[in-house]
């Protein structure tokens, strides 16, 4: 979180951070609870400073006589006002980290500005969408047709957006959280297994608290939550860590369930498998040196290209503008796969460089080796990537005109299935 000098010392520039994101923070009572701080410190560290003068005195006195009970008596009301004046501080300080704990992450420069997803930017399209001679049958048809997809038995076990993968579509997603780490683990990134559940410590530090607390399923009795995506985990396994420089940058891959109330999301895409409460998802995650983290995004963007492009799906690069950003990231790169059954481009990967603001959250550190001091570490994280929207374009784009479904070559050995019939 930011720290009480930052925002003195930067204050117009999160002014402007919050106007770009839309985020809204009563900055008049910051600014009166933050003098209120800094007087009740100065107060405290002013009596404290009196009563070890006087304290002092007391030690040196020998004779016990009128003025040493006097002095005795100040002593204790010096006592008696700091500890007043700390339940006081306690109090102004929750308050005064409450409001800045809603203060999102500064956009990077390079970001366009926007107010909402109109106003993102394509930066790369890969693949020609391919026409077919046949009408392609939109993904939760095809999959109740092959026998792959069972949503009614979902709802009967838990409720809406809860499907059953089942047969061969159970195999295809296995397969594909096999493919995806195999690929990761060649390229670098070091397998993580993490739980699924995580503290409230842990859920602060990567910034889904306190914004997106509604959307977080809880466990009321722990104060445990089940995680939204694996960076949550992931990200936390360095908190309050000091990392020696010479061991940056460090990549993880992790595979999770994934849960998300949608509190947000109320009636949208309510059918088939484009919005899920509970999902699958591979997550890459960095650690790195801050001068290097915007060519780190790039590399990231590209791994989590690397598994749409073996499996030969059309898909689409997009910058996110101001507006889109998420509360934590600096800079995002949106993947959107295209689903030619619903005829939409659907969103399969973000890349985030989230810069020092879950890092100070987080207090994950590194030391220079030439200065000797401590600074914080730069993260990103990137879905690479969610599953769901990915069978859906599996689905879609390898249907064929007698029904059947193709896998993809790459996943053959994975699944140990040529096509779903």
């Amino acid at each position: 979180m930011y720290s009480a000098k930052f925002v003195r010392d930067n204050l117009e520039l999160l002014k402007k951070a919050c106007e770009l994101k839309g985020a809204k923070v009563n900055w008049e009572e910051l600014e009166k609870l933050d003098n209120e701080r800094r007087r009740f410190i100065s107060f405290i560290e002013e009596r404290r400073k009196w009563q070890k003068d006087i304290t002092s005195k007391i030690a040196e006195r020998k004779d016990m006589n009128e003025t040493l009970q006097d002095m005795i008596k100040q002593a204790r009301k010096y006592s008696d006002e700091i500890r007043e004046a700390e339940a006081k501080l306690k109090e102004i300080e929750k308050n005064y980290e409450n409001i800045v704990a809603s203060i999102p992450n500064i956009p990077h420069p390079s970001v366009p500005v926007g107010k909402d997803s109109s106003g993102n930017v394509v930066v790369k399209e890969w693949r020609e969408i391919e026409k077919k001679d046949f009408d392609i049958l939109p993904h939760w048809e095809i999959g109740e047709k092959l026998d792959i997809l069972d949503f009614p038995r979902g709802a009967k076990i838990t409720g809406s957006f809860f499907p059953v993968f089942k047969g061969n579509g159970a195999a295809l997603v296995r397969g594909l959280i096999n493919f995806m780490i195999e690929l990761h683990k060649k390229n670098g990134f070091k397998e993580v297994w993490v739980p699924a559940l995580v503290n409230r410590d842990s859920m602060f530090s990567t910034g889904q608290l306190p914004k997106l607390e509604k959307d977080m399923y809880h466990l009321d009795e722990e104060d445990y939550f089940l995680i939204p995506t694996a960076e949550v985990p992931v990200t936390n396994l360095h908190r309050d860590e000091v990392i020696p420089e010479d061991k940056l940058p460090l990549y993880y891959t992790a595979y999770t369930p994934c849960f998300r109330r949608e509190a947000g999301a109320y009636g949208k895409d309510t059918k088939g498998l484009i919005r899920l409460h509970q999902f699958d998802k591979v997550e890459l995650v960095k650690f790195v040196h801050p001068d290097t983290s915007y060519s780190e995004l790039e590399t990231l963007v590209e791994e989590a290209e690397r598994v749409l492009q073996a499996l030969n799906l059309p898909y689409r690069v997009v910058m996110l503008c101001t507006g889109d950003l998420s509360f934590a990231a600096s800079k995002c790169y949106d993947i959107e796969l295209w689903a030619p059954g619903i005829k939409k481009w659907l969103e399969v990967s973000s890349c985030s460089n989230f810069e020092a603001f879950q890092a100070r959250r987080a207090g994950i550190r590194f030391r220079d080796k030439k200065h000797g001091r401590t600074e914080y570490v730069h993260t990103l994280n990137g879905s690479g990537v969610a599953l769901p929207r990915l069978i859906i374009s599996i689905l879609e784009n390898y249907q064929q005109p007698d029904g059947s479904v193709l896998i993809p070559d790459v996943l053959r050995q994975y699944t140990g299935i040529d096509v779903i019939k």
